[in-house]
Formats: C-alpha cells, structure tokens, sequence
C-alpha cells in the first residue's frame, strides 16, 4: 500500500531533477571546428546501420587526416605570437585563478613538430580503419588507397591500413601529386584552382572575431591589464584547447571559465564563416571544385568510367586522404548542409550574417571538418518493403546518413541507382565544369578525376 504512494513521487522527484537548470552540460570539444577531435556529431540523428533489407556492396570514403600538432597557419598566425607574449610578460598569473595554470603551462607544440601527426591522431586513425572494416565484413579489403603526398596524409593512410587490414603491407597506398597544375586529377584539386583563393572568408571572419571578442577581451584585461589581451589573442586559446588536447589528451584552454559556452560557440561561428566563403556556399568555385570526386566516385561505384562504358578498378572500398579543404567542397556540390535547402530562394550569404550568430544554420564547420571528417557513399543491394528491388545509394558524413535534396525517396532516404544518374547530371550542370569555373590557365588540364580507374 505505501509503495504505490511513494513510487509516483519518486518519479516525479527523477522527473524534477532531469530537467533542473544544473542539468545543461557543453563540451567545447564538439564546437572546434578545423581543430575539433575526431567525433560522430549525430548530424542529423539517422541511423547509420544498412536500412531494412539492404546490404551494402561497395563503399567509398574521402577523409581528411588525422590529429596533427598544428596547422602552420594557425601556429604562425595565432599560437606562436601569442605563446611569445606570454614568456615576456610581467604578470603573476598564480596571482589570477582564471589564469593560474600559466604559471606552469609550457608550449606542447614546437617548430618541428608543426603539421605531423600526434600520436592521438596516428591511434584515431587505426581505430578508423577497425571502424571501417568492422562495418564492411562482407567486403575485400581494398588493394589501393590513395592519398595526396603531404607527410600527415601519407601517414594517416599508413595508420588507417594498420586497422583496416591484417596486413597492412598488402595494401598499396598510392600518392597522388599535389602540384599547381594537375587540374580536377588530384586529391588537392583547390591548389590548381587559379580562381580560388586561399585567403578566402579571412575578412568575414575576422569582422565577427572582432565583435565578439570585444567583451571578452575587456574582461581578461581586467584581471590581469599588463598583458594586454587582444582579440588574437583569445582566438589562439581555442587553437590551443584543440591542439593541446589531441596532443597531450587535454587542455586547461578547454575550460568554461575561461570562455562561456557562448563564448565558444562564437568562435565556432567565426569558423563556420570563414570555411563558408571560403571552401562553402559562399564560394562561387567550391561545388565545381569538389564535383570530380563525386563523380569519379559514383563512377567507380557503379563499376563504369567516366565515359560510363568500361569497367573500372575492381574494389569493393575506395578510400582517399586529402586536407581539411576538399570535404566541404564535395559536401557543396552534394548539396548538404546548405542553409538555403527548401527555401524557395537562393540567397545564401545573408543566412550567414556577420553580425550575430544564426543558430538555425545548417553549416557548421564543427560537423564537416573535424580531423578525420570524412564524407561516404554507400552503393546498396535493396529488397525492402514498399521499394522496388535494385541498387540504391546513399552519403553519410562522419557516420550520419544524409537526404540527397531531390533524390531520398529510396530505403532509409537513399537514392535508386537511375534516379541517382540523372541528379549527379543536374549537379554537374549547376556547379559548373572544373576549368572553366576555376579560370583555368594553364595547359593540360582535366575536369576529371582518373585516379581510381587507373
């Protein structure tokens, strides 16, 4: 009698506690953008697993390297003039418990090690390949993987057949040039690009980093004035939270005292503006740029070439490394995480402001570019219920299917292998020809990617 009494106040009690205001938790680590850990963000929720009565036949990944001690940019710009001001200020940090870790706190990055692989990023790797060939135990292990021939690609290629084989000498890795002049027949196809640019998004960046640094900045410079903090300066402790951790497991940068969840989540968007113009929507080039992958992968998917006739290299796993600027190019002329997707408009640039923060976006460089990001398709044998039986296809990023806009109406929102022809044709036509986009001018330039079927 007494237990049926208490028992709904029990619940009600766990039901209160739930949903306290203590209960709000952030990670900063999920918000890091180009320097974020390897991580599945769940964007959208969608299972991962085959759908009903699917089996997968063949699949092709392109990832971005893994974890390495920092981007040269990044160190040069931001880490190092930052890590200099700190070893000739006066200030006692022990002094300022915000600050107190600086008294002890020494660089994890040296000079040397700049662009090479933690050793975080060598295990992630490997634990990739495992991911990878756990998910495909019905597929041959891969007799090539390609990469572009930087040492972090190459090494991530190495550390990715660790997991991946149980031989790992039995799998080719394959170099691709990085050259200036290789037209779409590359990995890197943005440095043959004359018409993209590298500084790309910097202004827009650094127009909101100034804004909503301001407050931040006034705040530091409170508790500690003769350091003079300025808005590079807080840029560069969200560097170092994500580089310090992928090298020494973890940062006290990390710490939401020191930035508010907002506060990171600000600098995130300072990120996603700039990856936006200049790998994004907001770039005129980067569907053209990342359009050849796409279709030499679906190509070798299918089993044609590009002249859809011949067969090509029999794999049943394509796997490609490449750098952080290639996956959201290939995700612009995917479609995905388009802002403007359903509008009715086409206005990109104004749905990413430089002046507040547009929450609602759907392009978040935190959920496209994390070390190891990688983009997938998916070539699926279907006999599911309410479809017609044949050969459907479908895109995951970093783990999460996506809806193809125009072409989802197949198992699990995938796309039927006709359906998927004839929208990888429309795609072509509306993000335009490699050369011709990209002002070409040099010779013997290609719009296609040939590395696969050779």
């Amino acid at each position: 009698m007494h237990s049926s009494i208490l028992l709904p106040a029990a619940l009600l009690i766990a039901e209160t506690l739930s949903h306290s205001p203590n209960s709000y938790k952030f990670d900063p680590l999920q918000h890091l953008a180009g320097v974020a850990p390897p991580f599945d963000p769940l964007d959208p929720p969608l299972d991962p697993s085959p759908p009903q009565g699917c089996n997968v036949t063949r699949a092709a990944y392109l990832i971005r390297h893994a974890a390495i001690y920092a981007n040269d940019f990044d160190y040069e710009s931001y880490i190092e003039p930052f890590v200099q001001k700190l070893s000739n200020t006066t200030v006692n940090w022990s002094t300022i418990p915000t600050f107190s870790f600086l008294s002890t706190w020494q660089n994890p990055i040296s000079d040397a090690e700049q662009e090479m692989l933690t050793r975080s990023g060598k295990l992630e790797a490997a634990k990739l390949g495992v991911d990878i060939a756990q998910r495909y135990q019905g597929l041959r292990t891969p007799e090539k993987i390609w990469t572009s021939t930087a040492e972090r690609t190459v090494k991530s290629a190495q550390s990715l057949t660790q997991g991946l084989a149980d031989d790992a000498s039995s799998i080719d890795i394959v170099q691709v040039s990085e050259g200036g002049e290789e037209g779409a027949n590359s990995l890197t196809p943005y440095e043959s690009c004359p018409a993209y640019s590298s500084s790309a998004g910097s202004d827009q960046a650094t127009a909101f980093l100034n804004q909503y640094a301001a407050p931040i900045t006034a705040r530091f410079n409170s508790m500690s004035p003769a350091f003079n903090w300025t808005a590079s300066d807080t840029y560069a402790i969200a560097l170092l939270c994500g580089y310090e951790t992928v090298i020494r497991g973890s940062s006290p940068f990390c710490s939401t005292s020191i930035l508010s969840p907002n506060e990171w989540l600000a600098w995130e968007y300072t990120n996603d503006l700039m990856y936006f113009y200049n790998t994004g929507y907001g770039s005129a080039v980067s569907g053209a740029i990342g359009f050849p992958w796409v279709n030499a992968t679906m190509n070798s998917l299918m089993g044609t070439q590009n002249n859809m006739s011949n067969a090509t290299t029999d794999q049943d796993l394509y796997i490609s490394f490449t750098h952080r600027e290639l996956p959201p190019t290939v995700i612009v002329a995917l479609g995905l995480f388009n802002n403007s997707a359903f509008s009715g408009a086409n206005n990109i640039n104004r749905t990413m402001p430089l002046n507040t923060i547009n929450h609602r976006r759907a392009w978040k460089s935190s959920h496209i570019l994390p070390f190891l990001t990688n983009v997938a398709i998916e070539k699926m044998g279907c006999d599911s219920y309410g479809f017609d039986e044949g050969t459907y296809y479908r895109v995951l990023v970093n783990n999460s299917p996506q809806s193809l806009d125009g072409c989802s109406d197949g198992p699990g929102e995938s796309c039927e292998q006709g359906n998927m022809t004839t929208w990888l044709g429309e795609r072509a036509e509306l993000v335009g020809e490699y050369g011709t986009s990209c002002m070409v001018d040099y010779g013997n330039s290609t719009d296609i990617l040939s590395i696969y079927s050779s």
